[in-house]
Formats: C-alpha cells, structure tokens, sequence
C-alpha cells in the first residue's frame, strides 16, 4: 500500500491535468482521480514497471467514461458551456506548450471534438503518449488510434490561435481592454478588439450571459458598455493568471462576478471567454499546480 500510496503521490498533479483536459472540468478532473485511485490500490503494484504509464491509462479511461457522461449533461446546460478557469501557480506560465494546452481558448476548441477524439488528441499531441498505450487507454488499435489522432489534430490546428503570442503581448491586449471597460471607453474598446472578436459567455442559468455567442467589435463592446449602463454598474478588474494565461478577476459594484479570459491574435484580442456562473468559479481562491511530466 506505501509503494502505490508513493507512486500515486508522485504523480497526483499529472494526473490531476490528464482528466482536466480532457474534461474541461476541475471538479469532474476530482472524482475521476478518486476513481482512478480506487483502481490503483486493488493492482499488485510489484507487477507494474511502468507506475507513471499504467496510472495514466487507468485516469485516461475513467475521463473518457466521465466524458460520455458530460456530453449529456451539457445537452441540457443553459446557455454557452466554457471550461472551469483555474488559478494556476507562475510555473504554468512559464511553460509555454503547458500554458497553450490549459488556455481557455484551446480548451473551448477540444469541445468540438467527440469523447474518443478528445482524448486521443490530449494523450497524444499533449503529454506524448505512444500510439499503443493510447490505444490501450481508449479500446482501439494502434492503427485506429493514428487515425484518430490525425483527424483530431486537423480538426484543432484549423480553429486554435494562428499565431503564439508572448505572455506579455496578452497581457498588454489585456491591460488595454481592462482600461477601456472601467472608463467606459468605447473606442478604446474596439481599439483592442479585433473586427471578428467572439465574445462567449457563462452563466449555467444562474448568472445572466449571453444566449448565444456575441460577435463582432462593436457588438461586443457595446454588449459590455451597454450591459453595465443599465444596471449603473462600476466595473473593476484585477488582473491574474488563469490556465496559465493572463486573465481578470471581473468585480461589479464591489462584488466578485466573474473571470474573464482572452485570445489575442495579432495584438487583438479575437475571443473572451466570460464564465459567471458560480459553480465553475470554484477554484480562483487558491492556485492549482498542472503538469505535462
């Protein structure tokens, strides 16, 4: 039990950012771990030679169980469904291929995919995992696998960000939007604000938000303009690290109301990830620790 309790230990925040990309859910990312401990504990560890592979194709399979299971929950979400945001120690940062695979951003894109193709891409494109244990997590042959994988990295490399920006060139888009949005600055807004931007939004049907994606600059500016006008709201922002990605806490009135997450694309931001809803903003207190090793 020490051995496997060691071993399990070792490897907890791999894990932990195993089934949290693949669920976009932190919570979820939780009780997969506890399942995949349960798992852990009845193997004859002495047999396994390869501890740290063996736990990631046991947490890899009870993410994609829980991941069929998600798909239906969010059938019946309301509104848009955006990743759980995290607050993430400066490490996450620092690594660039870590901070990318976190953003919110990617993470909106891995929704598109289906559960198998999810999790082929993370195991695969992500953490580096050879095509046999990724068919020996998922129940596919080697042979299926690589064209799984293929069909998924073509589907992501379509829709993720163009470009790699510098954490600094997003925290200046960002520290430029922040100035505009607690002045009321509309120009300043769609000075920051690419033409094309897509502005998402999450209130799980317990915090008011957008229906329906909002696009387009001055729809979006006026949306957060307007939005707060009417409510005589002051609006302040702090900014912070989230998945890895410079991101606001968003307060109204005083009052905490959510975090905002961006994608800048040639100095401008093309997407905002809004998510208000309180059940999601769960872990912003305290910093969570990811890993890709």
């Amino acid at each position: 039990m020490d051995s496997a309790t060691d071993a399990f230990v070792a490897h907890r925040n791999l894990l932990f950012t195993v089934a949290y990309e693949i669920l976009g859910s932190a919570a979820d990312a939780e009780d997969v771990l506890q399942e995949t401990w349960l798992r852990w504990i009845k193997v004859d560890v002495s047999e396994v030679s390869d501890r740290r592979a063996y736990l990631v194709r046991i947490t890899s399979r009870q993410s994609l169980n829980r991941l069929r299971t998600m798909k239906r929950r969010k059938e019946t979400y309301v509104g848009a469904w955006l990743p759980e945001p995290m607050l993430t120690t400066p490490d996450v940062a620092e690594d660039a291929e870590l901070a990318e695979s976190v953003s919110m951003a990617l993470m909106l894109v891995l929704e598109s995919l289906s559960p198998t193709e999810r999790v082929v891409f993370v195991l695969r494109e992500v953490f580096g995992v050879s095509y046999d244990e990724v068919a020996a997590a998922v129940g596919k042959s080697p042979a299926t696998v690589r064209q799984i994988a293929h069909r998924a990295r073509r589907h992501v490399d379509a829709r993720r960000p163009r470009e790699t920006i510098s954490a600094g060139q997003a925290r200046a888009a960002l520290e430029t939007f922040q100035r505009a949005l607690e002045t009321r600055d509309l120009q300043g807004l769609l000075d920051v604000l690419a033409p094309e931007v897509v502005l998402v939004s999450d209130g799980g049907g317990v915090k008011t938000a957008a229906p329906q994606p909002v696009i387009g600059a001055e729809k979006v500016a006026r949306y957060y303009l307007g939005g707060t006008a009417k409510a005589e709201a002051a609006i302040t922002c702090e900014a912070t690290v989230v998945n890895g990605n410079p991101a606001l806490l968003v307060h109204v009135n005083g009052e905490f109301d959510g975090i905002l997450a961006i994608r800048v694309e040639n100095n401008h931001i093309t997407g905002l990830y809004y998510v208000r809803n309180p059940q999601k903003l769960t872990r912003v207190a305290s910093t969570t620790p990811l890993t890709l090793r």
